[in-house]
């Protein structure tokens, strides 16, 4: 499989869905995510779903909240589902007004940590982080991303 850049996708553009990503990719990505959050000694959970937005690979560290087990797997269910990063859900609320209006929208993440998995410019799936900080989360994210090249 030929993987594009590991660039966050235009949510202005909207993407097709490819084919599911495989084991072996997702499987890739934790790694490096993994060693990324192991590298700034945060504890996280990690999860990849596939283009259905079905959990393919997940990751628990040692030492992480409870919480974010299901909250790595929320936010890769909501990057896949919507084809566009968490982040932009987060901006949306924090805007107020009409932003408000993703609080309704069903199954949705608005914390960043959650980026869809581009490639051939298509989403294969997605990758969600959570245990620390959301910046420190989708830091570690993009460091999963990064596996593609």
């Amino acid at each position: 499989m030929s993987a594009q850049s590991p660039a966050i996708p235009n949510p202005q553009v909207s993407l097709e869905y490819g084919p599911p990503i495989t084991l072996e990719l997702a499987k890739r990505m934790l790694e490096a995510a993994e060693a990324e959050a192991a590298r700034n000694g945060w504890p996280l959970a990690l999860a990849i779903v596939d283009s259905a937005a079905r959990l393919v690979a997940f990751h628990r560290m040692d030492n992480t909240q409870n919480a974010s087990s299901d909250n790595a797997r929320w936010k890769a269910e909501s990057a896949a589902n919507y084809r566009r990063p968490t982040k932009l859900f987060e901006d949306a609320v924090a805007g107020g007004g009409p932003g408000l209006r993703v609080l309704s929208q069903p199954n949705v993440m608005a914390v960043e940590g959650g980026l869809p998995i581009v490639a051939n410019g298509k989403v294969i799936g997605a990758i969600g982080v959570s245990g620390m900080h959301a910046s420190q989360d989708a830091q570690v994210a993009r460091a999963g991303l990064a596996a593609m090249a």
